[in-house]
């Protein structure tokens, strides 16, 4: 069992989000990470997904998927350079004067950034790799007992380069 993403690109209309994660639950396949998102083409959206499955499971999704008349391309990222990041908040309550300046010393370790605070708050914005934001999170877990954590799903597109 591991951790793969793969990328679809779908019809651009109703009802097809919901058709993809009916294919996923009919299976009893997990959906790990789901994020959608308009293409250059209106017409077309572009699904990033992971799972967590073997690798036999993981051929009959993509089996699956491939037999679905709104997905027009799927795209395995398991082995192919990609580039790879999630967005990620955190809402820190931390009163203390000297508390909201090492929450700014460890969003600038992160390469996190402060995009709201008040007096007793910090809000902080990273889009960084799902293993960096996992780090971020449990930095501040350890040192912060008041946190919020929201995160959307990751992203990915294919690399340019062979890195």
């Amino acid at each position: 069992m591991k951790k793969r993403w793969i990328s679809l690109y779908v019809e651009n209309y109703s009802g097809v989000l919901a058709k993809v994660a009916g294919l996923f639950s009919a299976k009893a396949y997990n959906l790990d990470s789901l994020t959608v998102g308009a293409t250059e083409d209106p017409t077309v959206s572009r699904m990033t997904i992971g799972v967590i499955s073997d690798d036999a499971t993981f051929e009959q999704i993509k089996k699956q998927l491939n037999r679905c008349v709104e997905v027009i391309k799927v795209i395995d990222f398991t082995s192919i350079p990609i580039h790879r990041n999630e967005l990620l908040y955190i809402k820190v309550a931390c009163p203390a004067k000297e508390d909201r300046e090492e929450i700014f010393r460890i969003a600038q370790a992160f390469g996190a950034a402060v995009i709201d605070c008040d007096m007793e708050n910090v809000l902080l914005q990273c889009v960084q790799t799902e293993q960096r934001n996992d780090s971020l999170i449990a930095l501040i877990r350890d040192n912060f007992k008041d946190i919020e954590v929201v995160r959307g799903g990751s992203v990915a597109i294919e690399s340019i380069s062979m890195m």
